[in-house]
């Protein structure tokens, strides 16, 4: 195998491409592109626990508690005990970080948008497929 058939180089390559066009999208918010992802997931599902946030970030627990010990830091978020089970913790957004979570979500759709705009529709929705099914 050639190198350039090779998937790996075309992933690891596609997703640096792609990592630092959000990180530069969302640098004039102050936060980073990870930081910018949980607002995110925070955004569509506010109130979730830290493993649940890390699973859907992607995010590994060393990972997602310095992530969050930021945010909270900035008073973005606030992490409490759930109540359900004293071991887990919630993740809920502050006014202040519902306000940016909405501004940086707005953001990921244009930039999504941006982006991908040298793919056709059907090109991006068998790319997204795709690489779901390689996750």
């Amino acid at each position: 195998m050639q190198f350039d058939d090779c998937l790996f180089f075309h992933l690891t390559t596609a997703a640096r491409c792609a990592s630092r066009y959000w990180k530069q999208a969302v640098c004039d918010f102050g936060i980073t592109g990870v930081q910018a992802m949980v607002l995110n997931v925070l955004h569509e599902q506010e109130g979730v626990s830290a493993a649940s946030l890390g699973k859907k970030a992607c995010l590994d627990s060393a990972t997602l508690s310095g992530v969050l010990d930021r945010l909270e830091r900035d008073r973005l978020l606030q992490r409490a005990p759930c109540s359900e089970d004293g071991r887990a913790i919630r993740v809920s957004l502050t006014p202040e970080g519902r306000e940016l979570a909405a501004r940086v979500h707005t953001r990921m759709e244009e930039a999504n948008s941006t982006y991908s705009e040298r793919l056709s529709t059907a090109e991006l929705r068998q790319l997204q497929r795709l690489l779901t099914k390689l996750q």
